[in-house]
């Protein structure tokens, strides 16, 4: 199907799916995440070929494991979908009412969005969370995943549509463009009069390239560029666990830490054990010159350019900087950061409040790791995406980011002199 029709089925059935009640959209998510689970050989054998060819291709190893789908990983889609349903519905919600002085009552009441194009690349998972975020909030999704990812994602909304149409709801709710040509992402973005607004999901050009070139109104979802910073008075055992996990536990995601900053007081002490500990996940240290003086001729450990400061590597790789006060913490953080996810590790209460207040970013961490940056961690159930940007929503995006207001206004015969 070419992208002009799908675009004009998703426009012609938004009315539909906005009007839908709140019972009727969570008995459709709650049917939704069942037939994941009964479709869970079909999903996976669908993705085994989406790696094979991300293999044969030689794909990173951070992005095939943003591919990959495991069981465990399809019960966390229908956990978030049923997450979802738990989540209170804001279409409908009245914001505010006030009387004028010529006895019009003016107020204010949430309502969709309408439909939504989605551009992302190789997360299968983004193609249910989308579709759960998007329905509960009654907008219809249209979405563009990668090449990489095109047998998940069309296996994925195979099961989606099912669903619907078990339940008399257009199949349509959910669209998928099949076409992964660079062409029609492109054609995608200029589908003003059928999309009403357009979210990218995926690396630095992909989300370059949509903001500048979309006609259509974009929300900006950033990279992830995020730093941890170990103050003098930090515990060193749980700044170890920190940044270990936020490095380690998966590479491949955007709220992962890519760069660390060190109290110079402490670096002795830490940063040889933290090298250990990540020698052990084969993470390579890119060094600044104090850094390397500490950590001596560790073959894990290698000189750091300017580039290293503000690059996400989604790869087993972190940049190292000592720095003397947390005034300087904040001012390398502001400079090099991409507004995703900052923490600081300390047990001094005015240096946490202070990096609280001055770190610019849209999550901000205090003794934690940043990734917790995760609509479900948050209790959104799902996330639509992590946006850095400041009008309308930041950071993880749930139900009340996809939404708009419109005035409702009451009168009783009032005309205008």
């Amino acid at each position: 199907m070419e992208l002009l029709e799908i675009c004009r089925q998703a426009k012609e059935v938004k009315q539909r799916i906005a009007a839908l009640s709140t019972g009727q959209k969570n008995d459709a998510l709650l049917a939704v995440a069942d037939k994941l689970i009964k479709r869970r050989d079909r999903l996976t054998e669908a993705n085994a070929l989406d790696m094979e060819n991300g293999r044969k291709n030689r794909m990173p190893e951070g992005l095939l494991d943003r591919l990959l789908l495991t069981d465990h990983r399809i019960e966390q889609m229908a956990e978030g979908l049923r997450q979802v349903v738990g989540l209170e519905d804001p279409v409908g919600e009245v914001l505010s009412m006030k009387k004028r002085p010529n006895g019009l009552m003016i107020g204010q009441k949430r309502v969709p969005l309408g439909v939504i194009g989605i551009i992302y690349e190789s997360r299968p998972n983004v193609t249910a969370d989308a579709f759960g975020l998007c329905f509960k909030t009654g907008n219809v999704v249209v979405l563009r995943g990668g090449k990489d990812a095109i047998h998940s994602n069309g296996a994925i909304v195979a099961c989606i549509q099912e669903a619907l149409e078990e339940r008399g709801i257009p199949k349509e709710a959910i669209c998928l463009i099949t076409d992964t040509s660079r062409e029609t992402a492109r054609e995608l973005m200029h589908m003003n009069g059928y999309v009403d607004v357009l979210i990218p999901r995926g690396g630095a050009g992909l989300i370059r390239t949509v903001v500048e070139h979309a006609t259509i109104p974009v929300i900006e979802t950033g990279t992830g560029n995020c730093h941890i910073y170990v103050d003098e008075s930090a515990d060193p055992d749980m700044a170890l666990a920190i940044v270990c996990n936020a490095k380690t536990q998966r590479i491949g995601v955007c709220n992962a830490c890519e760069s660390l900053l060190v109290h110079e007081k402490i670096a002795a002490g830490f940063l040889p054990a933290l090298e250990r500990k990540l020698a052990e996940k084969q993470v390579e240290i890119r060094a600044d010159e104090a850094a390397r003086a500490v950590l001596g001729d560790a073959s894990n450990v290698v000189p750091a350019e300017e580039a290293d400061w503000g690059k996400e590597y989604l790869d087993y790789k972190i940049s190292v900087k000592t720095v003397g006060s947390v005034e300087e913490a904040i001012a390398h953080i502001n400079r090099y950061n991409t507004g995703h996810s900052e923490a600081i590790v300390t047990n001094d209460y005015a240096r946490a409040q202070k990096f609280l207040d001055e770190v610019d970013a849209a999550a901000v961490y205090v003794n934690a790791s940043t990734r917790f940056t995760d609509g479900f961690e948050f209790g959104f159930g799902a996330e639509i995406g992590i946006s850095t940007q400041k009008l309308h929503a930041r950071g993880p995006m749930g139900l009340l980011a996809l939404t708009s207001t419109k005035y409702v206004i009451y009168g009783n015969g009032q005309v205008r002199e």
